[in-house]
């Protein structure tokens, strides 16, 4: 599509840029509104399942999707995501208990999948690499704005209007962004059909679904050397053992192996995995720190995490237009690792007296240095390989950024839990008073959970429980609580701020090649400027 003229690109991006924001909006607008969608439902017991059934099933279905697009185009793929993704986001508001919900949130999984997949692989379909990186951080924009306005959004609406609100309002949108898609989006030439990899696609699901539910469950629900954490760890490992075997004879690969001979394929979604990591480090546990141990109240919190979001928009785009109109890269994808690093790095000198200043302005670095980075590895991998490729070398970056995420935040809480008992137990060790007091020990078995200091309204109901003449010692004790909560996060912190300094030394290692200015692959120049054969990629060492 990189022929047609740049008025019809342009249309074409609004409408790929309104089906990202449509699926952003109603994944963001969730997280803020469950809880009281789960006090009108019930079922608190399969609270997690809402996110984590999303996670799975977008998660499989983008690497699959990019393979078949890649065979059929990309139009049906994300005119289907779009459709499934409606009927999903519709039945949602519908739901009358737990069950429900997380059955049509995975229907959600499966539509929002496609829709992210399709739409950064269609910004390589429209441009040639050079000029890419302007679009590749719109999109990524497009994603940080809907990170701003959708939690902000779905508190609102679960504050003054029903609750299915949060799951219909955005449908309008859906249906323009549909509309544009079909209208505007050409039909473009697949060549020749191959022999779909069935048995591939079998098998790298078998792999890809529990090691997912064993990294969400490891150290939470289960110990890491539980039967079922093992189980599901070890069935991951032969089902991956199997995917391999299959993949090495398949005619069509759902993900071709001879990919990662190339090196900067391979390292780029290494350092993707990393990223992953710190950034749900940043996102997943920092509103554990401003309410927990700075005492900041959920909606002030918002407003401080909106700090790294907003930077992370303005970042993404200004690094995309320095990327198009210089051809560099390997120097911002540094200097967008190395300052989040610096912002993670930060955030483990922040205590009790840390001001919500301070703590935004740390969360601002943060942001900058994500929203240089994200598109940049995004932009390198699809330089990287032959362009009948893109589409399952774009899913391949973001499976394994999930993937990323999924194990940072697994062993990230496990250090947080490791940490925080450890504390506590030496604290209440060293306080005597308590063995004096011991209705208030046995109360305070039920605050080793370190959410209850997110819950105000439950600490007061344990407050009024205990005798009059307690309440200082409950004080003094919430104080030590408070402290506990920040020696364990602190030390969240330095993992991520560990695992960002490992990717800035991974990019060290990323061969900076010039950005291709066509998307053709026959008989044409290759990434290194050689001529290049259509069956084969040249690899990168």
């Amino acid at each position: 599509m990189e022929h047609l003229e740049m008025r019809q690109k342009v249309t074409i991006m609004l409408a790929i840029m309104a089906s990202m924001l449509f699926a952003a909006l109603n994944q963001t607008i969730v997280g803020t509104s469950l809880p009281r969608i789960v006090t009108e439902l019930g079922g608190m017991e399969y609270f997690n399942w809402v996110f984590t059934i999303f996670m799975l099933t977008s998660s499989v279905t983008a690497i699959l999707v990019g393979k078949l697009s890649d065979i059929y185009g990309r139009k049906v793929f994300i005119l289907t995501g779009l459709g499934i993704f409606m009927t999903g986001s519709f039945l949602c508001g519908t739901a009358t208990d737990m069950i429900q919900l997380i059955i049509y949130r995975g229907i959600q999984g499966f539509g929002g999948g496609m829709v992210m997949s399709t739409a950064f692989t269609s910004v390589g379909d429209l441009f040639p690499p050079r000029e890419r990186g302007r679009w590749q951080g719109m999109l990524g924009a497009v994603f940080g704005l809907a990170s701003v306005f959708g939690p902000t959004l779905g508190g609102y609406i679960v504050d003054h209007f029903d609750w299915h609100w949060v799951f219909w309002v955005f449908l309008p949108v859906g249906v323009v962004a549909f509309i544009l898609i079909l209208c505007l989006f050409p039909k473009t030439e697949t060549g020749e059909k191959k022999k779909i990899d069935y048995f591939g696609s079998l098998f790298l699901v078998c792999t890809i679904i529990p090691l997912l539910l064993a990294l969400t469950w490891a150290g939470g629900e289960f110990a890491w050397t539980s039967p079922q954490i093992v189980g599901l760890f070890s069935f991951s490992f032969l089902a991956f053992l199997v995917f391999l075997w299959t993949e090495s004879r398949a005619e069509n690969p759902v993900l071709p192996l001879y990919l990662f001979k190339n090196g900067i394929f391979s390292l780029s979604n290494g350092i993707g995995f990393l990223i992953g990591m710190g950034m749900f480090g940043a996102v997943m546990y920092m509103p554990f720190f401003i309410q927990g141990v700075m005492g900041t109240s959920a909606s002030k919190t918002g407003f401080v995490m909106m700090f790294m979001t907003l930077s992370m928009v303005v970042a993404s785009a200004i690094t995309g237009q320095l990327v198009t109109k210089t051809g560099r890269y390997k120097t911002l994808a540094l200097a967008g690792l190395t300052i989040m690093g610096i912002g993670m790095y930060f955030l483990t000198s922040m205590n009790t007296e840390t001001t919500n200043v301070s703590a935004a302005l740390h969360l601002v670095g943060i942001g900058l240095g994500l929203g240089m980075a994200f598109p940049i590895f995004n932009l390198i991998i699809q330089n990287a390989v032959p362009h009948r490729e893109l589409g399952v070398a774009t899913a391949s970056i973001q499976l394994f950024r999930q993937l990323g995420g999924t194990v940072g935040v697994s062993i990230m809480g496990t250090i947080m839990a490791s940490r925080m008992e450890s504390k506590l137990s030496e604290g209440i060790q060293k306080n005597g008073s308590l063995a004096d007091h011991p209705e208030l020990a046995g109360k305070l078995k039920e605050m080793k959970d370190p959410q209850i200091l997110l819950s105000p309204e439950r600490l007061a109901q344990i407050k009024a429980q205990l005798p009059p003449e307690m309440s200082g010692l409950f004080d003094s004790f919430i104080h030590f609580l408070r402290e506990a909560m920040n020696y364990a996060l602190s030390g969240v912190f330095w993992a991520g701020t560990v695992v960002m300094l490992l990717a800035v030394v991974l990019t060290f290692f990323v061969r900076e090649i010039p950005l291709r200015t066509t998307n053709r692959d026959t008989d044409e120049v290759d990434p290194e400027g050689n001529r290049a054969r259509a069956s084969k990629v040249q690899p990168q060492n």
